[in-house]
This record gives C-alpha cells, sequence and structure tokens, in this order.
C-alpha cells in the first residue's frame, strides 16, 4: 500500500488532476464569492433607498404634523374669537335692553308726575301698588352687584348728560350755569316730595300694621286664648293640661316603670286568648258524624269477598241515626292536649318517614 501511494504521489498525471480539481474549486469559490459580494452591494443599495425613504417620510410626517398644528390653532384663535364677539354682542344687546328699560321707567315716570300734578295729593296705600311695590322689592334684592353696577352707570350715562363748553361766551356760560342750578333744585324739590311720601307710607303701614294686630288679638280672645297668642311670629302653644292642676309626684320609680309595661300588648295577647277559647269551645261542640258511605269498590276488599257484607246497610244507617241523635261529651283539657300531642307526634313520625322514603329513592 505505501508503495501504490507512493506511487501515485509520484504520478504525475495524479498530480495534474489534483491541481486541476484545486483550480476548479477555487473558481467555484471564486464565483460564490463574486455572487455573494454582488448580493451584498444590491442589499446595500436597497437598504440606502429604504432608509432615504424613511428620512423622506418623517420629513413629510413632520411638515404635515406642523401643519395639522397650526391649522388647530388657527381654528382655535378663531373659536376663541368668535365667542369673545358673542359676548360681546350679547353685553351690547343687554345694555341696549337696560337701556330701553331706563327710558320706559323715565317715560312712565314723566306721566306719573304729569298725573300727580293734575290731582290732588292723596297718598292712602293701596294693596295693588304696596304688592307691585314688593315683588319690585323682590326683584331688586334678587340682582347681583355687577347687575346693579352696571344699571347704576347705564342710569348716570342717560341721566348725566356730558357738558359741551368748547366755544361757548361768558352769557352763554351763565346760562348754562343757571340751566343747571335751576335742574339742580327740580331734582332737590322731587328728592323732598319722594322723602316725604315715604315717611308717609312708613306710617300707612305702620297703622295697617296696628289695626291687624288687634283684629288678632280680638280673635284670639274670642277663642279663649291668650290676647297676645295670635300676634307673635309663631302659632299659639297647645295647652295639655289644667294650668291650676300642679300636684307632686310621689309615686315611687317602680310604680313610674310599670305605667309603660303591657298596655296594647297584654290587651292584644288576652284578645287573642279569648278568641282562641272561643273557637276551640266551638270545634269541641261541634256534632261529629261518620264519613259518608264509600261508593263503589269498598276500601280495605279482598279478593273473592262480596261488595258489601250482609246486614252491613243496616247496621251503618243506625249508626248513622245514633251519631246524629247524640253529642260526644266534652273532654277535659288534659286530655285534649295529650291527643292534640299524640297527633302531632304521630305527624312528626309520618313526616320522618317520608324523609326516609326520598332518602332512599335518591
Amino acid at each position: 500500500m505505501e508503495e501504490e501511494e507512493q506511487g501515485d504521489s509520484g504520478d504525475p498525471e495524479f498530480i495534474k488532476r489534483q491541481e486541476q480539481k484545486r483550480s476548479e474549486l477555487d473558481e467555484q469559490l471564486r464565483e460564490y464569492i463574486a455572487e455573494w459580494r454582488l448580493i451584498r452591494v444590491k442589499e446595500h443599495l436597497e437598504l440606502k433607498k429604504l432608509k432615504e425613504k424613511q428620512a423622506k417620510r418623517k420629513v413629510a410626517r413632520a411638515d404635515e404634523e406642523k401643519a395639522a398644528a397650526e391649522r388647530k390653532k388657527q381654528e382655535e384663535e378663531r373659536r376663541v374669537k368668535e365667542i369673545e364677539e358673542k359676548k360681546i354682542r350679547e353685553a351690547e344687546q343687554k345694555k341696549q335692553r337696560l337701556i330701553d328699560a331706563e327710558k320706559k321707567r323715565q317715560a312712565m315716570m314723566a306721566a306719573l308726575k304729569e298725573q300727580h300734578k293734575n290731582k290732588t295729593m292723596n297718598f292712602v296705600v293701596r294693596k295693588k301698588a304696596l304688592a307691585a311695590s314688593l315683588t319690585d322689592a323682590e326683584l331688586e334684592r334678587t340682582k347681583t352687584k355687577e347687575q346693579l353696577e352696571e344699571e347704576k352707570k347705564i342710569a348716570l350715562s342717560i341721566r348725566i348728560k356730558p357738558l359741551v363748553l368748547d366755544g361757548l361766551s361768558m352769557d352763554q356760560l351763565k346760562e348754562k350755569a343757571t340751566e343747571l342750578w335751576d335742574a339742580i333744585v327740580k331734582l332737590e324739590t322731587e328728592k323732598y316730595d319722594l322723602e316725604e311720601r315715604m315717611k308717609r307710607q312708613e306710617y300707612d303701614l305702620k297703622e295697617l300694621k296696628e289695626r291687624q294686630r288687634q283684629q288678632l288679638r280680638h280673635r284670639a280672645l274670642k277663642k279663649g286664648l291668650d290676647p297676645e297668642a295670635l300676634t307673635g311670629p309663631h302659632p299659639p302653644k297647645i295647652q295639655l293640661a289644667s294650668k291650676y292642676e300642679r300636684r307632686v309626684d310621689i309615686r315611687s320609680f317602680d310604680e313610674r316603670q310599670k305605667l309603660f309595661q303591657g298596655g296594647f300588648d297584654s290587651l292584644y295577647l288576652e284578645q287573642m286568648e279569648k278568641g282562641w277559647n272561643d273557637k276551640m269551645h266551638e270545634f269541641m261542640e261541634r256534632p261529629r258524624k261518620r264519613l259518608p258511605r264509600w261508593f263503589g269498590e269498598r276500601p280495605g276488599k279482598k279478593p273473592g269477598d262480596p261488595d258489601t257484607p250482609e246486614g252491613e246497610e243496616e247496621l251503618a244507617k243506625a249508626d248513622d241515626i245514633e251519631v246524629e241523635d247524640t253529642i260526644i261529651p266534652e273532654k277535659p283539657k288534659e286530655e285534649i292536649e295529650e291527643e292534640d300531642l299524640e297527633e302531632e307526634e304521630v305527624e312528626v313520625d309520618e313526616e320522618e318517614e317520608d324523609d326516609d322514603d326520598e332518602e332512599d329513592e335518591e
């Protein structure tokens, strides 16, 4: 074997074949490496393209988000602006309504003043006017400070007219001052008249309250109450006992405690016991009869027995007549209780047997 291996190794043909095989393997490896490098280059190019595409998408997404944020901001600003405009518009409408109401009030006051000038002064308090004034007062009380301040500003802006003194001569200024003085005197006169009218109305209200108080005193005296019973803010107290009875309670604690024992419960128990005794007496005095006669197959009949034994019908009729004519005497209470206990024991035994039967069936 060693000689053959040496011969093969020394054979030039063999060496040539081995080199050819090695060259083929090297060629295959070079082709494989070249193909692998091409695939690798292609993968690098594809990866680069994907990364560029991803970067472009990120930039586009950022632009879109920025545009969406800008649109959202503009929408929010527009909404806030609309809300503010709506508030301003509502405030203007409210101001206009108040101005119209103030103008109407001034017109009404002017008409009332004309009526008072034409008529004599009458300070009688009427119920309708009083009710109307009370409702107005309630409405005034429900208003907030902001509403009152706003109404005050509007009223002052309407009543206090702006002074235009630019370009006026001395005579015009004196005339303007005289006009303002006359307006002040007129307002003070109206203020004095209103104060006097308020004093008169307060006096009338006081007089009406006193009349009401006198009427309530007379009503209480008619009912036999204290004169001041109905004049207070609360209804009169109810008198539960005579004010002349002033006895000292000398009963002991046990006696006072027994006052709250028994009562309706004891009465209810007595009534139940009485009803039970009456029903038991009626039950014991009832006439006891036999069961109705059996029609059909006789209970306990054995095969071969006659339907009805001879002479049994006559005995049954005689027994029925005797039972109807006679009444079973009442048993003593102890025997009745013993029989009831025996019946209860029998029923309990029957229930236990039924339970046992059910368990066996299960």
